[in-house]
Parts: C-alpha cells; structure tokens; sequence
C-alpha cells in the first residue's frame, strides 16, 4: 500500500504551517522527511496519518495492505509512550488485545516480533528495567505486531545517545533487510536520514513547502557510518536547510 499525501496546505488559525505539499511513500521504502524547526515535519506527520485533517487536499491510502495487516498505519514515537506497569510482552500484546485473535496466534506473534527485535529474553522485563534503546526497540516490535502497511516514525532515535543511535538505525535496516516494510520517518538528523531514507523529502521553514526530494539509489545494507556518498548527499541536504535553519533558530528564539 501506498501513502499519498496531495496538495496538502495547512493553518493552525491564522498561521500558515504547511503551504501545497504532494509527496509519495511507496510500498516497500523509507521516506524521510527533514526540514528547519518548525517547519511542519511533525504536522505532516499527523496529517498523514489521521490525527488531524488538512485545511485543504487530501492524504490517500492506494492499494491493498499486506495480508495479515491488523492496522494499515501505525505511530513510533520519540518518547516510547510504554505503559510502565507492563512488561515487554504485555506492552506488545497490548495492541493485539483488540483483534480477533487465538491465544496461540497472539503469541505467535508477540514471539515473532520480539525475536525480530532481539527482545525475546528480555520478554518479562519492566520498562524501568531497560535502557533507552531497548526502549525503542520495544516500541519498535509493538508496532510491527499489527504488521502495518505504513509506519509513522516521529523522530524515533532523538532521545538516545549517539552510539545507541548508531545501534538503532543498524536494528532498523537489519529488519527492513529481512521483511522490507514502508516508513514515513521525521528526523532533524541528517545523518539518519541518509542511512536510512530510500527518500528524502526537504521542507523549507514555516510555512513549510518541499524544496527537494532526494532519492539515494545505495542498498540499505551497503550503507555505513562515514560512506563517502552518504556524506555528499549529507552536506548536498545541509547546503539546503543552513540558511532557513538559522532563520528557523533565530525565529524561535525570538517568539
């Protein structure tokens, strides 16, 4: 399935945040999406994925969802949002709970997730009992349960240090490698997004219009930290936002 996002303009009353955004995230890829603070990543986000209606254009869903599929769209978010008095199984089997499934198929596929995640011996932990990254990676397996046809991924690693960052986005292609899924990530870290993105989508600052869509041809398992491509496309993406970002960042500091 595909999600389409066409001449999206958005208002917060008189505030213009998002001005004729059409963008594509094809079935089987990464799209993320980079912009200046402020600039709506997170907004379209939500649009995209119902939360809020646009003040004008429409987001489509186009094709049918994987088979098994229990929600077409599901959220990662930057803060985990796990219920702390539940385990990782239990934090997992939550969003089962409201699906016609069998006992056996639940936990099919409560171990399938957590052994995709490398979770399963940490399935009766509590989430005090974790780090940040195994946090993530709880939050993480939680939304594969529902095999999703899109995920939205809300600045998923900005929380954690850098080398658990580094570790995440290792998880992150080690699992699209194995079961290619479709994504829709916001992130301020540009880094991430060319390891990680298929696409990426440039917002200018508020009210935030695509600059640049760039697309990286480079296999998600034959990127690494310093690749000297990775690294052109990085500075390539930062020659686009320096100017707005610090407009951005004066702006905020000033309202």
């Amino acid at each position: 399935m595909d999600l389409q996002a066409q001449n999206i303009h958005h208002h917060y009353g008189p505030t213009e945040v998002l001005r004729d955004i059409t963008l594509d995230a094809p079935s089987g890829k990464i799209v993320c999406i980079v912009g200046p603070s402020g600039c709506g990543k997170s907004t379209l986000l939500r649009l995209l994925g119902g939360l809020e209606q646009p003040t004008q254009g429409q987001v489509l869903q186009v094709g049918a969802p994987p088979p098994g599929c229990l929600n077409p769209l599901t959220y990662i978010f930057q803060d985990f949002a796990l219920l702390p008095w539940r385990t990782v199984h239990g934090n997992v089997a939550l969003v089962l709970e409201d699906h016609r499934l069998s006992v056996s198929d639940r936990e099919s596929i409560i171990a399938d997730v957590l052994a995709r995640t490398k979770l399963s011996e940490f399935a009766d932990a509590l989430p005090k009992q974790l780090s940040g990254g195994m946090k993530q990676r709880v939050a993480i397996a939680r939304a594969l349960a529902v095999n999703p046809a899109v995920m939205l991924m809300d600045e998923p690693l900005s929380a954690l240090d850098s080398q658990t960052r580094e570790l995440l986005m290792d998880d992150l292609i080690s699992l699209w490698t194995r079961q290619p899924f479709t994504a829709v990530y916001v992130t301020h870290n540009l880094a991430e997004a060319v390891r990680l993105g298929h696409k990426i989508v440039v917002l200018s600052r508020r009210p935030g219009q695509i600059r640049e869509v760039v697309d990286i041809d480079i296999p998600l398992a034959e990127r690494s930290y310093g690749d000297a491509t990775l690294e052109r496309q990085q500075q390539h993406l930062w020659g686009l936002m320096r100017a707005e970002a610090a407009a951005a960042d004066a702006e905020l500091i000033h309202a």
